[in-house]
C-alpha cells in the first residue's frame, strides 16, 4: 500500500507539471498574439535536402526597433531530440521601416517557432501554436520563390512562386538572365492552386538547353492593384547554386 501511495504521488506531480507546462504554452500564446505585430514568419526555403533531412532558411521579420535585438529560430532536429536555436543574423530594413532577419538550420522532423528578443522582452511567433513546418512557405511577404528538389529536369527549370492573394487580377512573371544580366528575359507565370493559408502557387518552366548554369539568375515580379512586388533574394537575386552542387 505504501508503494502504491507513493505511485500514486508520483503520478499526481507528473500530472501538475504537465498542467503547469500546458499553462506555460497558453500563456505563450497570448504573447504570441500580441507579439504578431512585433515578429513574423517572413518566408521560408529549403536550400539543400539530402537523405531524408533539409536544412532551411527561414527569413523572419520584426517590427520593433528596440535595443539589444536577437532573433531565434526554436526548432526539432528529430522526433525525441531536444529543441535546439538557430540565431538569425540581421539581413536588410526594408521601407517600411521593418527589419528582415535569416536563420539557417538542418532537421528531419521540420517544426519550429520563433524568437525575438528586443529591450529585455521576449515575443514569439509559433504559428498560433501550431508551429510551423517545412511546408510553411510564406508568411508576411508579398511573394518569394519556393524552393523544390525536383526544380531541374531535362533542361527545364521549374520556377515556383508563392504569393499573397492581394487581388483576383494579378499579373506574375519571371525575369532572368543566362548570360549575368547582359540580357534580359521575361515568361509568364501560371496559377497553379491555392494554398491553406490562402496564399497562392503560380509556375514556369524555363527552357535552359545549352545553358551555362553559372550565368543563370532570375527574379519574380507580382503585379497587383496597381502595385508591383519583387522576389529577388533581397537583391542578390536567385541562381541554380543548389541544383548544381547538391
Amino acid at each position: 500500500m505504501k508503494r502504491t501511495a507513493m505511485t500514486t504521488k508520483g503520478i499526481s506531480l507528473a500530472l501538475a507539471l504537465s498542467i503547469l507546462t500546458s499553462v506555460f504554452f497558453v500563456f505563450g500564446a497570448v504573447s504570441t498574439s500580441a507579439a504578431a505585430k512585433n515578429v513574423s514568419l517572413y518566408s521560408s526555403s529549403v536550400v539543400f535536402s539530402k537523405y531524408g533531412a533539409s536544412t532551411y532558411e527561414v527569413y523572419v521579420q520584426t517590427k520593433e526597433n528596440g535595443s539589444n535585438q536577437k532573433v531565434y529560430v526554436h526548432y526539432n532536429y528529430m522526433n525525441g531530440y531536444d529543441w535546439s536555436d538557430a540565431e538569425a543574423k540581421y539581413v536588410t530594413t526594408l521601407n517600411d521601416g521593418s527589419k528582415i532577419w535569416k536563420a539557417t538550420f538542418s532537421s528531419f522532423d521540420t517544426k519550429y517557432a520563433i524568437k525575438f528578443v528586443s529591450n529585455g522582452r521576449v515575443y514569439w511567433d509559433n504559428n498560433n501554436n501550431k508551429n510551423y513546418t517545412g511546408s510553411d512557405v510564406i508568411g508576411t511577404a508579398p511573394v518569394t520563390s519556393e524552393r523544390l528538389g525536383y526544380q531541374y529536369a531535362n533542361s527545364n527549370f521549374k520556377i515556383n512562386a508563392v504569393l499573397q492573394n492581394y487581388s483576383y487580377n494579378k499579373n506574375v512573371v519571371v525575369r532572368y538572365t543566362t548570360d549575368s544580366w547582359k540580357t534580359v528575359k521575361e515568361q509568364s507565370m501560371s496559377y497553379s492552386k491555392t494554398n491553406a493559408n490562402g496564399s497562392e502557387t503560380w509556375t514556369t518552366a524555363l527552357n535552359l538547353t545549352g545553358v551555362n548554369y553559372d550565368n543563370f539568375q532570375y527574379a519574380i515580379c507580382y503585379k497587383a492593384n496597381g502595385n508591383e512586388y519583387w522576389a529577388n533574394n533581397f537583391n542578390n537575386n536567385y541562381d541554380a547554386y543548389y541544383y548544381i552542387h547538391r
